[in-house]
């Protein structure tokens, strides 16, 4: 079983940024396509952004496409999504999620515990 640990997030003020980190067990991330979704109060989760296996490949969501990088380094078995520009709107938890890259959840099935994001006004 994949386990993945997101971190990274916090209290940040509207324009600021933040680097959000994705790490599995076992070297095991290296293997694998991965996604990074949000869920706000009260809303349905949505896809962020996505990164192949080899990081060649990158797909952005439209609301955060100029504001946000996903890399991945898989010598240290770590993907990271940077969030520039952020915005009140962006305050969510966000999942990291390992399996075949796409932007729906049934496309991944290994998901961490999240990491909440909040940016104030």
């Amino acid at each position: 079983q994949v386990q993945l640990v997101e971190s990274g997030g916090g209290l940040v003020q509207a324009g600021g940024s933040l680097r959000l980190s994705c790490t599995a067990s076992l070297r095991t991330l290296v293997i694998y396509d991965v996604g990074w979704f949000r869920q706000a109060p009260g809303k349905e989760r949505e896809f962020v952004v996505s990164i192949s296996m080899s990081g060649a490949s990158t797909f952005y969501a439209d609301s955060v496409k100029g504001r946000a990088t996903i890399s991945r380094n898989n010598a240290e078995n770590t993907v990271y999504l940077q969030m520039n520009g952020l915005k009140p709107e962006d305050t969510a938890v966000y999942y990291c999620a390992a399996g075949s890259t796409g932007r729906y959840s049934h496309q991944y099935p290994h998901w961490g515990q999240g990491t909440q994001v909040t940016v104030s006004s």
